[in-house]
């Protein structure tokens, strides 16, 4: 009965929204259009969480429905009211197809262009066996140094990859540890922790980021390196207390051990081409206002350079994670349906959000997505929630002496990444319970005052630098 449920309920409540008149909804005005964008929205949702379909499979089903019910080309059957005050606006056909091919769709498949040929010439363990030698033969530190280089890692690329690399590199370590050892609980949890944190210390370390950065423009516009001017720091410091947590959770019985990574720089021309490009798109990125060129237009140079110079075959186009663009994109879809056609603003003006503290309703926001987020796809929850805080943070005069809009949506966005209490919250998470030295109330532990910390911790570091004056 369960399983007919999660296919039976994705359907039945937006097609009873369809049909319900407009005066049973509880916001005044409501249009016909802003009624099938709720149950396109209730859909979305819906199949998030229940996930009768894969979850990218949802995002092409958005962009879909919204081009069939919503825009200005679909059948004249769903526009045969198209002029009365009741119906709404339609949306133009070719800004929804547009958000396959967004600016942040061509962000992340820069990143993913990068993080291929990485691995593909051996940049990413030969780092990870330069990085390692400081750190000695001690495990907090050699764990520390496993946390660090993660975290770097997953800056720049996909989260799940960098943790099955260095899960796989940890994997002859962990073996040298006696059978009841908490450092193997230690040394398996601290890869997955540190790759859901690292994450966030750039526009492209995780999707919730780049949804972020669709709302982050006109006065409150962040680039690439203002990103990180807060992102790294927040960074450094979360993993410091994760560090201290892991460590006074499960301390390692073991005094020393020996990681023996094998392998050397590679110094063929495609090999030197990729170290040269790695770098010089990282410091573009990093120069956005000297050069005039947003990180948008620098994310394709390497596409470019690996394409023409056959680092990147038609082989390994096949391997890009396209499942995640394409839940990016029905993600900016299903935001541009909440923004152009009113109906995220109209949510938002019809609850008295002026009338609560500005404090409850950023912990609130936060709070709300970081429960979300441990339980379904970050990415999904960030596609649900971003387009309604945007509307809230710039319809909420209170929130101004706290940062406005762009603390509000950078507090969401944070806590959108920590939501790490569960097997099931993150594909580093899984790949880390997979091995079998982690147990989910372990995992749960160390998830859930990490995640609460974090966000208490991104709210403060948000008004700080809104203090000052390096955002908003």
């Amino acid at each position: 009965m369960r399983s007919y449920l999660k296919y039976l309920i994705p359907i039945a409540i937006p097609l009873l929204i369809l049909v319900l008149p407009t005066s049973f909804f509880p916001f005044e005005g409501l249009t016909v259009i802003q009624q099938r964008v709720i149950a396109i929205f209730l859909l979305a949702a819906l199949c998030w969480v229940f996930e009768p379909i894969p979850i990218y499979a949802t995002s092409v089903v958005v962009i879909v429905l919204e081009l069939l019910l919503l825009s200005d080309k679909s059948i004249y059957l769903f526009r045969a009211d198209e002029g009365h005050a009741h119906f709404g606006e339609l949306l133009k056909y070719n800004e929804i197809m547009a958000t396959f091919s967004s600016p942040i769709i061509m962000l992340f498949l820069g990143g993913f262009f990068l993080a291929m040929a990485a691995t593909k010439y051996r940049l990413d363990v030969n780092l990870a066996r330069v990085l390692l030698k400081p750190f000695g033969t001690n495990p907090r530190f050699v764990m520390l140094g496993l946390m660090l280089i993660t975290g770097i890692f997953s800056m720049f690329m996909s989260n799940t990859a960098t943790t099955a690399m260095m899960l796989s590199i940890l994997t002859p370590v962990i073996a040298l540890f006696g059978a009841k050892d908490p450092g193997k609980i230690a040394f398996a949890l601290s890869i997955p922790v540190a790759a859901n944190i690292g994450g966030i210390g750039t526009p492209i370390g995780t999707p919730p980021n780049a949804i972020a950065l669709k709302y982050l423009v006109g006065d409150n516009l962040i680039t690439f390196g203002e990103w990180m001017v807060f992102g790294v720091p927040f960074v450094i410091v979360m993993m410091a207390l994760a560090w201290f947590l892991i460590n006074a959770l499960y301390p390692a019985d073991q005094k020393t051990i020996e990681l023996n990574i094998k392998g050397k720089f590679l110094k063929t021309p495609k090999a030197i081409t990729v170290y040269i490009t790695f770098a010089l798109t990282i410091i573009l990125w990093l120069m956005g206002s000297a050069h005039g060129m947003n990180s948008y237009t620098v994310a394709l140079i390497p596409v470019a350079v690996f394409s023409l110079t056959g680092i990147i075959n038609k082989e390994d186009l096949k391997k890009i994670s396209w499942d995640v663009l394409w839940l990016v994109s029905g993600g900016i879809a299903l935001g541009l349906a909440l923004d152009q056609t009113g109906l995220a603003r109209l949510m938002v003006h019809s609850i008295p959000f002026d009338s609560f503290s500005p404090y409850v309703v950023l912990l609130g926001a936060a709070g709300l997505c970081l429960l979300m987020a441990n339980f379904m796809s970050h990415t999904a929850t960030a596609n649900l929630l971003m387009p309604i805080m945007a509307a809230l943070g710039s319809s909420m005069a209170t929130l101004a002496p706290l940062g406005g809009e762009i603390t509000l949506i950078l507090v969401v966005t944070f806590a959108a990444s920590l939501g790490m209490s569960l097997p099931i919250s993150t594909p580093p998470n899984a790949l880390a319970h997979a091995t079998g030295h982690i147990q989910s109330n372990q995992m749960a532990k160390v998830g859930v005052i990490l995640g609460v910390v974090g966000v208490a911790l991104s709210f403060v570091m948000v008004w700080l630098l809104h203090v000052v004056g390096h955002i908003g």
